[in-house]
């Protein structure tokens, strides 16, 4: 029995090496198909061409009697491979006469990381971070755009430092309360400024299929170009003013980091056993466990900042506050059936989309339940 297996499996392990150096010949293909398209301009990320691939290559899978299903897993993490190394060949400079970019917390993670973004689309980059100011005026004095990517709380202070800044020059804030970063931006310089908020943890190295929301702040003709050089990077870009920005930043970051930091608490004062309650938890339930281990293993200032620098959050999480009060009566109470009637109406808002989340979760809970560790 023990020679038939190895016979098959020395088999297998020649058609997986087989595999390696077909992937490798692939991505080299990529490669190449990086170079043209930095070379004329063209986009990184084309949707078409990837649904298409998909949908050919699940026809095909169902053809050989094959799961479509493994075929489409294995062909997207191939894909997002691929724009990786498309990235690494750089893109287009759009505006090559734009001079030096500031980027004020350049050694943060994404001011680091819209610095290797710019470098790979030619742009000259300067870092000015909190130790740098001693030299703010000769680094600022010639600058064609400045990025401020610092946390909330330094927003202000930082804009009142730049009083060394050309007139023309473009002022990007990545802040998110673009209320207080905006306004204050717009009172003290009379150039171009623009609010980006980046929806992606920047630890992957590829802005494809990424959100990026924008807020104008003013004359957007002048940083056109930058939308432009974004959309060339693979991201997608969605405009919000300011007040509805905000709003959805309140409910988005505000409510939900907070949601999760008590949630967090509650297991904390519990003192429940992590390593059983993981060994024993469903993909679902261990999603959400990796999501509040998430928000635990970064700096809590950013957080403290985020949940605590906005009136209007604490506005939403006291009505949170209530309504779950309202929930918890039900509860009290016994109200077995109102419950149900609001289980129906939420569900009813939800609308078509409860299907689509069933579907996008079904997949990132097969892929939690590969990667699952051995505990």
């Amino acid at each position: 029995m023990t020679k038939e297996l190895n016979i098959l499996r020395n088999s297998i392990d020649k058609i997986d090496q087989n595999l390696l150096k077909l992937l490798s010949k692939r991505l080299s293909l990529v490669s190449e198909v990086g170079e043209i398209k930095s070379r004329y301009g063209l986009f990184i990320y084309s949707p078409d061409r990837e649904e298409m691939l998909v949908a050919c290559r699940r026809r095909e899978a169902l053809e050989l009697g094959i799961s479509p299903d493994l075929v489409e897993d294995i062909l997207r993490r191939i894909i997002s491979e691929s724009y990786y190394n498309e990235n690494e060949k750089g893109f287009k400079t759009l505006h090559p006469n734009l001079g030096p970019v500031v980027i004020i917390g350049g050694k943060g993670r994404m001011g680091q990381f819209f610095s290797k973004m710019l470098t790979l689309s030619g742009y000259k980059i300067r870092i000015l971070d909190k130790d740098d100011w001693v030299h703010a005026k000769s680094m600022l004095t010639d600058a064609g755009m400045v990025i401020i990517s610092v946390p909330i709380h330094s927003v202000t202070d930082v804009v009142g430092k730049l009083s060394y800044l050309p007139p023309n020059c473009i002022i990007v804030d990545l802040s998110s309360v673009k209320k207080i970063s905006l306004n204050a931006i717009l009172a003290m310089h009379s150039g171009p400024v623009l609010g980006l908020q980046p929806m992606f943890n920047p630890d992957h190295g590829s802005m494809v299929k990424q959100v990026v929301i924008y807020c104008e702040g003013r004359y957007p003709e002048s940083y056109q170009w930058l939308l432009e050089q974004i959309q060339l990077w693979g991201a997608r870009l969605h405009f919000c003013n300011i007040t509805e920005h905000d709003q959805y930043m309140s409910i988005m970051q505000g409510l939900c980091y907070f949601i999760t930091f008590v949630t967090g608490y509650y297991f904390s004062k519990e003192n429940v056993n992590l390593k059983q309650m993981l060994s024993i938890s469903s993909p679902t339930f261990r999603l959400k466990l990796i999501t509040i281990g998430r928000l635990f293993a970064q700096d809590p200032q950013l957080y403290a900042d985020i949940i605590m620098n906005s009136k209007n959050n604490l506005i939403l999480i006291k009505r949170y506050y209530r309504r779950l009060g309202r929930i918890l009566t039900l509860l009290e109470r016994n109200k077995k059936q109102e419950f149900i009637d609001q289980f129906k109406k939420i569900q009813n808002w939800y609308g078509s989309y409860t299907d689509l989340f069933f579907e996008e979760s079904r997949k990132i809970l097969r892929q939690i339940n590969n990667y699952k560790d051995n505990l």
